[in-house]
């Protein structure tokens, strides 16, 4: 079977916690993913022979980065791509898909863009404030809508906030990329233990002070439960502060490769993903970390918000609260720790709809198919001009 090269473009390539972009890319079957991106930066490792950067040496590279953003104009980069005569162009984040529209354009390429989570919630205000990239993905929007051929919503919550912002309809699908249900499986050796796991960035949306909260008041009446957090990010000194005054047991264990985190969700008893919506209007498209506890085995107690609710089945596979409601998280979490038999219960269930419903295998199968038919709508509008 001859397999056709596409372009997934990201603007850094690649930050550690963009594991989901590489997953994606390396689990397509019929088609040859080619990292595309404004600059490298110390992240994941990529395969070199399959990695193109704008800004790719020290003397004019960060020239010919603001240029491309501030212009679309990138020779080298459409050079390159020709050679590769690439068949389709897969942004990942919205703010993405306007750095890399004129590209496609110049190249006469389809462009699909996926959107995560920021990208489709923050204001305006926000984006006008925050650097080149969102100031340019401002000012692109509107072609951005007429031109790109596929909007992906990671959850059906960031499909229809695209579409209340006049993104068209009929160009917006919801689409998971799913986990490799096989590589986060549990052990079932391994006994879970009274500890609450944290995963994720220190940042406002992920809620992470009304975990703490929680937990002290779990610890209140359970004091040998404990709180494990791992992850980094500009509230961590913040949130340190906090558990140091109020909490019995804790670590904050900083960012942590796949393998030790999964040994975590292997021992812990209960995810905790209080995500609220950020000042900023910044919201979790779908966590990835939801999927993959559930896919451990592991139950998730997380907020109403966002795409969360689409992936944790209240009272089947976890639990969920309203956002900052801490006294609440603080029973749901009281409940599984204290009722075996309701752990063990919702441990089986998560894994189950893991593996039904968020297989990377099944999604990526549903993304090619998506692939093959856009180059085919497009291909065939072209023939006909």
């Amino acid at each position: 079977m001859t397999t056709r090269n596409i372009a997934y473009f990201t603007g850094r390539l690649l930050p550690a916690s963009e594991t989901f972009i590489r997953a994606q890319a390396e689990s397509l079957k019929t088609f040859n993913p080619h990292y595309i991106g404004t600059r490298y930066i110390s992240g994941l490792p990529l395969p070199k022979e399959r990695v193109f950067a704008v800004n790719s040496n020290q003397f004019t590279g960060s020239a010919q980065e603001l240029i491309f953003k501030l212009s679309g104009i990138a020779p080298h980069l459409v050079k390159h791509l020709r050679k590769l005569e690439v068949s389709l162009i897969h942004a990942h984040f919205g703010v993405c898909g306007a750095l890399v529209l004129p590209i496609s354009k110049a190249l006469d390429l389809p462009l699909v863009v996926t959107f995560y989570g920021l990208d489709a919630t923050m204001t305006d205000e926000y984006a006008n404030r925050e650097s080149i990239s969102t100031r340019v993905y401002i000012r692109r929007r509107e072609s951005l809508k007429r031109s790109a051929s596929l909007f992906i919503g990671v959850s059906d919550f960031i499909r229809d906030r695209l579409i209340a912002q006049g993104f068209p309809s009929e160009k917006i699908i919801s689409h998971y990329y799913g986990v490799n249900t096989q590589e986060f499986s549990p052990n079932q050796r391994v006994e879970r233990e009274p500890i609450v796991l944290f995963v994720g960035r220190f940042t406002e949306k992920k809620g992470c002070e009304y975990i703490i909260k929680a937990m002290a008041a779990v610890q209140s009446a359970l004091p040998d439960t404990s709180l494990i957090l791992i992850g980094d990010g500009d509230e961590r000194q913040k949130l340190e502060e906090m558990a140091s005054q109020i909490l019995k047991r804790y670590q904050f264990l900083g960012f942590q490769p796949s393998d030790i985190v999964k040994k975590w969700m292997n021992r812990a008893s209960i995810l905790a993903v209080p995500s609220i919506t950020a000042s900023n209007g910044d919201s979790e498209g779908l966590p990835t970390v939801v999927v993959e506890a559930q896919a451990m085995g592991l139950p998730v107690i997380g907020s109403r918000h966002a795409g969360i609710p689409q992936a944790v089945i209240h009272g089947e596979t976890g639990f969920l609260t309203e956002e900052r409601d801490w006294q609440t998280l603080s029973n749901l979490i009281f409940l599984v720790l204290q009722n075996k038999e309701l752990l063990r219960s919702l441990s089986v269930r998560a894994r189950e709809h893991a593996v039904s419903n968020f297989n990377l295998d099944k999604q990526t199968e549903v993304l090619e198919s998506i692939y093959k038919n856009l180059i085919h709508q497009f291909n065939s509008i072209k023939s006909k001009h």
